[in-house]
């Protein structure tokens, strides 16, 4: 060999040393994944499947329990992966965690990333945030794949975005009592589709039992529910402010569903009386909420 070119295939051998070193070094590096759960969606199809209702005050639900049993389902699938963590994602007014999302925030392995909820309890932020993870660690190679717990439409531009950086994206479902609860175009970007069946909820989800009211009960005055409508809406004030107010203004004189129910239940926990079938008496509340709002505006 020229003497000339012996420095440079020195080079190329060393080069092809190093090469072959960093092959085996990925080669034997596990591959890493992710779940991600919408606990907005978790909430509503697990507990209509197990308890029958959306609504999170009428059931319990074991999320410790839960996401370890998510964890462990996750490593029979990824048998050849390790966890990076657990992502839960929920809303919260003015994002601040209730007591539950704490206790959440607490587990290991299990990172809590909060949106807000609106006047009417909608979740806000939630989509955008599963968007700007997934796609963060899959342009990072954090993870190789996601299992993704959601069903809203708006979470397929998150699914794209973690694909279009190499990451498979899987999405797991809950079994709908009828129909379907996940969007169908959601369906069709992802990578591959499991459904978490009953028996996989029930261990998890418990309905509250009913506090029934004493029969003896005197059935209070209109003016005495009006009332508690208004301290209610003085309560609902301070903790959503202004903004909230605004946004619920343009209704009057209907109040979103959400919103009614928790009038409701509050007035009937301070009465001390069921309202159900009381039509007169509903009216006096919401009368006394609107009234308290409407003064502060």
């Amino acid at each position: 060999m020229n003497d000339d070119l012996a420095p440079l295939s020195a080079r190329i051998d060393r080069t092809n040393e190093l090469l072959t070193r960093m092959l085996a070094e990925v080669a034997k590096t596990p591959s890493t994944h992710a779940i991600f759960v919408d606990a907005g969606y978790l909430y509503a199809a697990a507990g209509r499947l197990v308890a029958g209702t959306e609504d999170r005050r009428a059931f319990d639900l074991d999320a410790e329990g839960l996401i370890e049993a998510l964890i462990d389902r996750a490593r029979t699938i990824f048998a050849d992966s390790r966890l990076l963590r657990v992502y839960w994602y929920d809303g919260a007014r003015r994002r601040i965690h209730t007591t539950e999302q704490q206790s959440i925030a607490e587990l290991p392995d299990v990172k809590v990333r909060l949106g807000n909820l609106n006047a009417n309890n909608q979740q806000k932020g939630v989509d955008s945030l599963i968007r700007s993870d997934l796609e963060s660690l899959a342009r990072h190679r954090a993870i190789s794949d996601a299992a993704l717990l959601g069903g809203d439409e708006d979470l397929v531009s998150a699914v794209e975005a973690a694909q279009g950086y190499g990451a498979r994206v899987h999405l797991w479902g809950i079994e709908a009592p009828e129909g379907r609860n996940q969007a169908e175009p959601l369906l069709w970007e992802v990578d591959s589709q499991r459904t978490l069946d009953l028996d996989f909820f029930k261990p998890y989800v418990s309905r509250r039992p009913a506090v029934p009211y004493e029969a003896t009960t005197t059935r209070p005055a209109r003016e005495d529910v009006r009332f508690v409508g208004a301290q209610i809406a003085a309560k609902w004030l301070a903790e959503r402010g202004r903004a909230a107010l605004q946004e619920l203004l343009p209704g009057y004189p209907y109040l979103p569903g959400s919103v009614d129910q928790d009038l409701l239940v509050e007035a009937e926990g301070r009465l001390q009386y069921s309202l159900r079938g009381q039509a007169d008496l509903r009216r006096a509340l919401r009368d006394g909420f609107w009234e308290h709002l409407q003064g502060q505006y």
